[in-house]
């Protein structure tokens, strides 16, 4: 078996496995209820909007599991604490399914404008309901709304995480410095977009999020897999967040199995879950990279 090469060149020192083109990254993000209550505490009062999110515990998890056994996928579930802690037999049902567990804050709390002792709060609530409900340790990290400030990525070097996902500045995996020093820890970086996010397509409750123009799934999945062949064509990661709550409505979850079978059939696509990709990205000798927060002061 041959694979095409990359249009483009890839950054220095970055290359896939053999054989390996591009990866493809389906994760889903296991917001539940906590996704509205961190930004809108407000809806603790709201049945319909806590029974609104709750369609993802109740109904979507289990269909997307099966979905993801049907395909024979395993992959990354990013779930914040409270929610491990509300919905436990759910979350035992994603870990004992195989697939790896991604933190994902406490109850999907921001950490913008909040100090480094608020943030770490949120980093060892999670972690301590990961373990307690779950005996787990996550390696890879996820910031609920993708919220980072530029403390974020030293503090989880600090906590062990090996990854992260979230940032959007690169169409590959790279190595994240978390200081400017030649000896400062680093993360792998496994970047997203937007654009590969389905609660801006489809996700609407009528004051709180969302336009009202719902997506047709089929044109959906057809936007989608348009950015998978460019991301291929260039040998990036098409790493596309989920939200069982939000596409594992029945036409939702069918298209989006459609995706993931086309995405199998792709020559030297390789599907993985985010610690797999990570642990080949760590292997290779990148160069890291440093955010520094920009200079205001001139």
């Amino acid at each position: 078996m041959t694979t095409e090469p990359a249009r483009e060149p890839p950054p220095p020192g970055f290359r896939w496995p053999d054989r390996i083109r591009a990866a493809a990254f389906f994760s889903f993000d296991m917001d539940a209820e906590a996704a509205m209550l961190a930004d809108h505490p407000e809806v603790v009062d709201y049945l319909d909007v806590i029974a609104h999110q709750r369609y993802g515990p109740q109904v979507a998890v289990p269909r997307i599991l099966r979905l993801l056994d049907r395909v024979g996928l395993r992959t990354t579930f990013f779930i914040p604490g409270w929610v491990a802690e509300t919905w436990p037999d759910l979350a035992r049902s994603v870990r004992d399914a195989g697939h790896e567990i991604g933190h994902h804050g406490y109850r999907h709390e921001s950490v913008r404008g909040v100090d480094e002792a608020t943030e770490i709060g949120y980093l060892e609530g999670g972690l301590s309901a990961l373990d307690e409900v779950l005996g787990v340790r996550p390696t890879g990290y996820r910031a609920p709304s993708w919220d980072m400030n530029f403390r974020t990525p030293a503090l989880l070097a600090r906590y062990g995480f090996r990854y992260d996902s979230g940032l959007m500045d690169s169409d590959h995996p790279y190595r994240l410095a978390t200081g400017p020093g030649p000896d400062a820890a680093t993360l792998i970086e496994l970047p997203c977009h937007w654009s590969l996010d389905d609660w801006n397509r489809y996700n609407y409750v009528p004051g709180l999020t969302g336009t009202g123009v719902i997506g047709r799934p089929s044109e959906v999945v057809a936007a989608w897999a348009e950015e998978l062949d460019a991301i291929v064509a260039v040998g990036g990661i098409f790493s596309l967040t989920i939200h069982p709550f939000v596409s594992g409505r029945p036409a939702r979850a069918e298209a989006l199995e459609i995706l993931i079978r086309r995405a199998a059939a792709i020559d030297g696509l390789w599907l993985a879950s985010g610690d797999e990709i990570a642990a080949r990205v760590e292997g290779l000798d990148l160069p890291p990279v440093h955010h520094a927060r920009p200079d205001t002061t001139g």
